[in-house]
């Protein structure tokens, strides 16, 4: 079973994000925060990154990029999450299910009204 929190903003549809870890948001942080319009973490992880890159040597530095990937792949549906709520959503609920799919028809099934504002 799944975790989803589902943010809701008025006139929009619901968001689902997925409670788990992400090594797609580790291994390619800013990007990722990017595409997901986290702005001001993307700017961090990627100032993080070059950092890391430009002081960190040897066995340090091994250290520091796992360090970073594993804290972004955890914190990045969270990081998701917090640019969700600057841009006006609301988180609402939270449904377990064994995917996205099946998150989204138990949402509908508790909030039936929700089905008029969302998209064919």
């Amino acid at each position: 079973m799944k975790f989803y929190t589902v943010h809701l903003r008025a006139g929009s549809q619901p968001v689902l994000v997925a409670e788990r870890f992400s090594l797609l948001a580790g291994i390619l942080a800013p990007f990722w925060l990017a595409a997901h319009r986290a702005w001001i973490a993307a700017a961090l992880a990627l100032a993080a990154g070059i950092a890391i890159g430009v002081l960190a040597r040897g066995t340090v530095a091994a250290l520091a990029w796992l360090a970073y990937v594993w804290l972004c792949g955890l914190f990045g549906r969270d990081l998701q999450s917090r640019a969700l709520e600057r841009r006006g959503y609301v988180l609402a609920h939270v449904v377990a299910a064994r995917d996205e799919e099946g998150a989204h028809a138990r949402l509908l099934a508790a909030r039936p009204e929700l089905i008029s504002g969302m998209a064919p």
